[in-house]
């Protein structure tokens, strides 16, 4: 079950793996939020969706690959972000919960 809010979101970091029965997008914008970037990434990559065009931008704008970064928020039909990379989670979060 996809958590509530983003408040219920971050307090299931405090666990060891995301639930099994989450959809790909929110496993990797998870392991996104714990940093744990090369798992997150590999979820993304190969979800070929809007939704992991959009955590893939996110992982390359903190890694500082401006340039495919913006590749990624296109393939998403998102703008650049440039807010903070925890409001962008949240944002993503957010956003994904309420259509998927």
């Amino acid at each position: 079950m996809i958590p509530s809010n983003f408040d219920a979101f971050k307090t299931t970091l405090n666990n060891r793996k995301p639930a099994m029965d989450w959809p790909l997008w929110l496993k990797s914008l998870w392991y996104a939020a714990k940093q744990e970037w090369d798992a997150s990434h590999d979820i993304a990559q190969d979800l070929d969706t809007t939704e992991g065009s959009w955590i893939h931008a996110h992982l390359h704008r903190v890694e500082g690959d401006k340039f495919n970064a913006q590749y990624w928020y296109s393939q998403a039909r998102k703008p650049y972000c440039d807010d903070s990379f925890e409001n962008e989670i949240r944002q993503i979060f957010e956003d994904l919960s309420t259509t998927s």
